[in-house]
């Protein structure tokens, strides 16, 4: 995977405000490249300096294996959940998920000025295609 790509996700997934998520699509679709598998794959390998647990799948689910860490820390940010969370803490046993309708975020202009600009770096470094050479490309 290729490091820049990797850098502008961790750029943009640090600039989700508390009590607020992303699915790994979203991520993917601010950047304008990738896609959600190429978002998981790079938190997986790096996300642990990022607010990771603010980066979801599209469900609202919490990546595997983090649901009691990843609960204690929307709790504490007052990210709107549903489902048995409270069963979840006491005994491990129930379903919760975060309510993507309330908790997505929605970044404001000067936010997409931010993530523009990251996303902007992204392109940059990508190799250019030329264009093809069919005498239909305007």
């Amino acid at each position: 995977m290729r490091m820049d790509y990797v850098e502008a996700v961790l750029d943009l997934v640090a600039l989700i405000p508390e009590g607020a998520v992303l699915a790994y699509g979203d991520v993917a679709d601010l950047l304008g490249s990738g896609g959600a598998r190429q978002v998981g794959s790079a938190m997986s390998r790096h996300g642990s300096a990022v607010p990771w647990w603010r980066v979801l799948k599209a469900s609202g689910e919490a990546p595997p294996g983090h649901g009691r860490e990843a609960l204690a820390l929307f709790l504490l940010e007052d990210t709107p959940l549903v489902g048995d969370y409270a069963d979840y803490l006491r005994t491990g046993e129930g379903r919760w998920r975060v309510d993507m309708t309330a908790a997505r975020w929605a970044p404001s202009a000067y936010e997409f000025d931010r993530i523009d600009a990251i996303a902007g770096g992204l392109d940059r470094s990508l190799p250019k295609l030329s264009a093809p050479d069919d005498e239909m490309t305007v």
